[in-house]
């Protein structure tokens, strides 16, 4: 993806806050930014909810034979059966 150089002006706490959390995540301040702003835009989340999709896919059959939870089954079923 080609980049494009933004230029920001905030007041030296903030910067002096940008650059400790990069520093502390091991990234440079535009990558911080960069993430900051893919995450208020959702991009991270909807990369999260791809990888818990993906996650739950792959261990599905773990957990029904752990839960007991067929496909289609209410969670008040659940109750009936004494498990609260």
């Amino acid at each position: 993806m080609a980049k494009t150089q933004l230029n920001v002006r905030v007041d030296e706490d903030t910067a002096r806050a940008a650059r400790e959390r990069a520093l502390e995540r091991g990234m440079s301040v535009n990558r911080y930014i960069e993430e900051l702003v893919r995450q208020d835009t959702g991009e991270a989340g909807h990369t999260f909810v791809e990888a818990a999709a993906d996650f739950m896919k792959q261990y599905e059959s773990v957990f029904a034979e752990e839960f007991g939870a067929a496909q289609g089954e209410s969670s008040g079923a659940h109750r009936s059966e004494g498990r609260h």
